[in-house]
């Protein structure tokens, strides 16, 4: 057995960052601080208690998916749904919940954290038909563009992949993965630091930073750097990026041992990781604006409605609701759907009061009931 494989093994043992409490055996990493000296002992409560709110699970959409990671909805309201360990990418009915294979993405190499991971579709996916993949392969993480012929015979509508963004770290472990188009129309992408955690603060890395690129992969006027696509750095592991109503940058981040987070990104700012775990308080670091214990959250995919940010917890096994009031939080977050449905892995908007959110229960992490995984249809408030 390789290294690399044995690595992976122990790594899926421990149940490691997806579910993210220990480093696994055999990363490289540099030491990290277990927690800030002066960080919060318990998640924080700003206004008092929690604002009333409600989530109603309004229908299962569809079943029996394996290892969905990343979501895309079309715009016709179809989703498309990506496989993370078997590469394969598949349209759901956004009515029926009828799924669909369009094809593969040659290159996909699964193994730990690593696979196909986020989806997103061109915002003039109606004229180009583009749909844009992050995924692993056996030298790094990349992300590439597809065209979606749906003319083609079903399980081939997926043409070859045109690579925009190669030479991402890639690792058993904390590979990011997030992709998203935002107001701007440029593609954000949420890496990670594959272990070794000197990466997060190395500049002329790709790893642990959130990258902002246009539609071809290259660096958009307006970044930090004028020929580099980092956007902020200083990220362990971000799988979670959404926009709130004032086109505000908000992303969730794996914690090590203590607190996972949520931050407001600003370009050029230096989010702390490995300095700093939580709120430290140190000068030259971004704090983040709310902070779990990690056996509370791992948080992957998060989404906004409602006035609020919704948090999607793997570990945690329950979706987050984090009321905002400008860049603040208004209220204490509040839990919904836990234990209910096991890990949950992507929460994307559906417009409105209404959420899909996608279970992650196959894995390997999870403990795989009758019926999982599933997209299920909220309405929230």
């Amino acid at each position: 057995m390789t290294a690399v494989l044995a690595a992976a093994v122990l790594l899926l043992a421990s149940g490691c960052s997806s579910g993210d409490t220990k480093d696994p055996v055999g990363q490289k990493t540099t030491t990290a601080p277990a927690a800030s000296p002066d960080a919060p002992e318990s998640s924080p409560s700003p206004k008092g208690p929690p604002a009333k709110g409600s989530v109603k699970v309004a229908s299962t959409l569809t079943e029996d998916l394996k290892s969905p990671w990343g979501l895309a909805p079309l715009p016709e309201g179809d989703l498309l749904v990506g496989s993370r360990d078997e590469g394969t990418i598949s349209r759901i009915d956004g009515e029926s919940g009828k799924q669909t294979v369009i094809g593969s993405v040659p290159g996909v190499s699964p193994a730990g954290e690593g696979g196909l991971l986020g989806l997103a579709v061109s915002p003039s996916f109606a004229s180009d038909h583009q749909v844009y993949a992050y995924f692993t392969t056996e030298s790094d993480n990349r992300i590439a563009r597809m065209l979606y012929d749906e003319a083609k015979p079903a399980g081939q509508q997926l043409g070859a992949p045109d690579t925009i963004l190669r030479g991402i770290p890639k690792g058993v472990v904390h590979n990011g993965g997030r992709i998203a188009f935002g107001p701007d129309k440029m593609l954000y992408a949420g890496t990670g630091e594959t272990g070794e955690t000197g990466l997060a603060q190395d500049k002329e890395s790709l790893g642990g930073k959130i990258l902002r690129m246009t539609p071809d992969g290259q660096p958009v006027h307006g970044n930090p750097e004028a020929d580099s696509v980092v956007y902020s750095y200083g990220h362990r592991n971000v799988q979670g990026i959404a926009w709130d109503s004032e086109k505000r940058l908000w992303a969730a981040e794996f914690g090590q041992n203590t607190w996972d987070e949520l931050n407001l990104i600003e370009p050029g700012k230096n989010y702390g990781w490995p300095e700093v775990e939580g709120k430290g308080g140190k000068a030259g670091f971004v704090d983040p604006v709310a902070v779990w214990k990690t056996s509370e959250a791992s948080p992957s995919g998060i989404a906004y409605a409602q006035g609020s940010i919704w948090m999607a917890a793997l570990q945690g096994k329950r979706l987050w609701r984090i009321p905002l009031a400008g860049t603040e939080l208004s209220a204490e977050p509040q839990a919904f759907l836990e234990e209910e449905h096991g890990r949950l892995r992507t929460v994307q908007s559906a417009g409105g009061d209404k959420l899909w959110l996608v279970t992650s229960e196959t894995d390997t992490r999870g403990t795989p009931e009758p019926g999982d995984d599933k997209i299920l249809r909220l309405e929230v408030k």
